[in-house]
């Protein structure tokens, strides 16, 4: 075709174009209006430059423990001097002899590495799709690692590799004519107790984990407790009318944080409820799925992970243990005020540190239920031994509300001592945990009150790739040491209120 027959072809629908304009109900007339969709259309697209990291990393015991990367062999090993002239011999002497024999008294402790680790892994395509924006396998390398730190810290805590809970007491029953709305018929309870892990991860709706099976991204299994002790019997009650209640309650298990509670017909008790005291109040048909029949076994050892801070305090026996008693059925024994600005069982216990071994904790580690219990314990009795006010005088400037963010030790070296108050974020509601980090002795040569002792710090593995994916996992390999187990202690099965 010659470059004058295109010409003139193009001359003629433009011409066309001109005769013929579009319709009004035609489509392509549509006016161009903002797009109801923001990907739709013609609309820029406002995204922040990077993905914003939302999510809570609070570990305050791992940022402050001390970390040795040195450890070797299958366990740690100490020895501690805990006793000189243990006998008390006296220091006497006469003309012309030796003096007695001063016994000094020596433990020995140990504590087996464990490997801690998670993985992850992002496909080719969520790698490319990220790009301009973030790079997504670093970002989920850090959130892998923020991960372990996070799990690392509730193990510090309470992980629990050596004390078995064994099997749950027998609950006591009795039934009551009013309280709640359980039918006439004959109701058997069981009670489960729960380790600090077994108390974090159970839920009514989800049940509570006995013995988990995990299978690992190179197919292999692991079987470990996942924190609940053997069941109790079961035991029954007889209730009569349509306004009946229970009240259950079961002996204090050492080392439980929880207990969790199956109730129905016998044969056929669900969950209904995980108590922080050893009590409970039933007062409805249980709402749970899990049946008390699914459960077998002492599950309350994960011999994965090492023993944390409480597990070591229960099983060495010599740091600082006392529950608060019963009490009403599903209220417990809350804490006790002293009438002048103080809490009876807090007293009693740093006045053990000292009369026994003559330390002084350092930190009070509690839930956010304690937190606001000893403040109004503190606070509610009399004003003036534990209130001041102060006023801004400008209008509209008063602030409400208070917050006891320290307790003072009457019980300390060189006068009394001030003791943080402090929330930590996997505290179990009813416990207590006091933290020593410094032993207030002249002569002291350990190397901190307690400290991670590493094979292998923290570090990262890139598998080799059989798939279009990168594979990588965070790992450390470490164990707690505490070289005074003395200096903790704990109160538990303390009563909302």
């Amino acid at each position: 075709m010659l470059i004058t027959d295109i010409t003139a072809q193009t001359l003629e629908l433009a011409k066309a174009s001109l005769e013929n304009p579009i319709g009004a109900d035609d489509p392509l007339a549509k006016a161009l209006t903002q797009p109801s969709n923001p990907t739709t259309g013609l609309a820029a697209y406002d995204l922040a430059p990077t993905a914003y990291t939302l999510y809570p990393v609070l570990t305050p015991l791992r940022n402050a423990i001390p970390r040795d990367g040195d450890g070797a062999g299958t366990q740690a090993n100490w020895k501690a001097v805990t006793g000189i002239n243990i006998n008390g011999m006296d220091v006497g002497v006469s003309e012309g002899n030796r003096g007695g024999i001063a016994n000094m008294q020596v433990s020995d402790y140990n504590a087996v590495y464990r490997s801690l680790g998670l993985e992850s892994f992002t496909t080719y395509e969520a790698q490319r799709a990220a790009k301009g924006l973030v790079d997504a396998r670093a970002t989920d390398t850090t959130a892998l690692l923020r991960s372990l730190m996070i799990g690392e810290e509730k193990l510090i805590l309470g992980g629990n590799n050596s004390l078995a809970l064994g099997t749950t007491p027998a609950p006591v029953l009795v039934a009551n004519a009013a309280g709640g709305t359980l039918a006439a018929a004959t109701w058997s309870v069981i009670c489960v107790a729960l380790t600090h892990a077994g108390l974090l991860t159970g839920s009514v709706p989800g049940g509570i984990r006995g013995e988990v099976t995990r299978t690992n991204p190179d197919g292999s299994q692991d079987v470990y407790g996942g924190g609940s002790a053997a069941k109790s019997a079961n035991q029954t009650v007889v209730t009569a009318g349509a306004t009946s209640s229970i009240s259950a309650s079961v002996a204090t298990v050492e080392g439980a944080c929880g207990y969790a509670w199956f109730w129905g017909a016998a044969g056929a008790e669900v969950l209904g409820a995980i108590t922080t005291i050893n009590s409970v109040l039933i007062t409805a048909a249980a709402a749970g799925t899990q049946t008390a029949a699914s459960l077998s076994g002492d599950n309350s050892r994960n011999n994965l992970v090492f023993d944390g801070i409480m597990t070591q305090v229960y099983k060495t026996g010599v740091g600082y243990m006392a529950a608060q008693p019963t009490g009403t059925a599903g209220t417990g024994t809350p804490l006790t005020s002293d009438g002048a600005g103080g809490i009876v069982e807090i007293d009693l216990a740093l006045q053990w540190f000292w009369d026994n071994f003559r330390v002084s904790p350092t930190a009070i580690w509690v839930s956010s239920q304690e937190q606001q219990n000893i403040t109004r314990k503190i606070l509610a009795t009399n004003g003036n031994a534990a209130q001041r006010f102060v006023l801004n005088v400008e209008q509209g400037n008063i602030k409400g509300g208070d917050l006891v963010r320290s307790y003072l030790n009457k019980f300390a070296m060189d006068g009394a001592q001030e003791i943080p108050i402090k929330l930590h974020p996997n505290a179990a509601k009813g416990t207590i945990l006091f933290d020593t980090d410094v032993l207030n002795y002249s002569l002291a040569d350990v190397p901190g009150v307690k400290r991670i002792r590493c094979r292998a710090d923290y570090h990262q593995i890139d598998w080799s790739q059989r798939s279009r994916k990168y594979e990588y996992g965070i790992y450390a390999d470490e164990v707690l040491q505490i070289f005074a187990p003395f200096a903790f202690g704990m109160l538990t099965n303390i009563g909302n209120g």
